[in-house]
């Protein structure tokens, strides 16, 4: 009996997704034509993000996102609690993201300058963020310069990326080719080609030709 309940269940969800699936590509679609982004064919939205794209001073494309882009929110994501995917751009900030790029239930916040690569794959509850939000000094914090101090440095991520889940990418932040972050890092300083790295803050771990079997189970995302 269970077994039975289990399966209908199961085909009850799959025939819901079947026709839920291409609202929701529809929706998140105009979400970014409304917010004046522009993106490539194949853009594959499981789940409706939260798009947040400021016009800023120009009329300039603020958002630039490219071929079968994908990205999974809520609870299309890892668990029925996920939060949404978050893309964020102020209006002094341009994003670029590259072809066959995959996201999940992720944080992507541009004040500046963020770019991605072709090919990169980020984990459930990655943020990649290039400004600290706040003044650092604790006086200016207090007062209505505090969003005037913040600092904000570029983020470049190269190609074929794999970003572990819970990760968090820093301002200033450079990340070569095929490198590996592992799950829950805080990546505070630049990751060179080919390399990989975990922890908090994250630090080498070793080279991409030194991968064994045991560490490629360790940085699932």
């Amino acid at each position: 009996m269970q077994l039975l309940i289990y399966l209908a269940k199961k085909a009850v969800l799959r025939c819901w997704g079947i026709c839920v699936h291409p609202l929701h590509n529809m929706y998140a679609r105009w979400l970014l034509y409304s917010s004046n982004a522009v993106h490539g064919p194949g853009l594959c939205s499981f789940g409706i993000p939260d798009v947040r794209i400021s016009r800023g001073r120009s009329h300039s494309v603020r958002c630039r996102i490219g071929r079968e882009f994908t990205m999974r929110n809520g609870s299309y994501g890892v668990s029925r609690s996920s939060p949404r995917c978050l893309i964020f751009v102020d209006r002094d900030g341009v994003l670029r993201i590259g072809d066959r790029v995959g996201i999940s239930n992720a944080v992507i916040i541009c004040t500046q300058s963020v770019t991605i690569g072709n090919d990169v794959k980020a984990g459930f509850g990655v943020h990649i963020m290039d400004s600290d939000f706040h003044a650092l000094d604790p006086e200016a914090r207090r007062g209505p310069d505090d969003l005037l101090q913040r600092r904000s440095a570029p983020v470049r991520i190269g190609e074929n990326v794999f970003i572990g889940a819970g990760t968090f990418i820093l301002k200033g932040v450079a990340i070569g080719d095929n490198a590996i972050i592992g799950a829950c890092s805080v990546v505070t300083r630049s990751i060179p080609a080919g390399e990989i790295w975990a922890g908090n803050p994250a630090r080498r771990i070793r080279g991409g030709e030194e991968v064994s079997p045991v560490m490629e189970r360790g940085l699932h995302a």
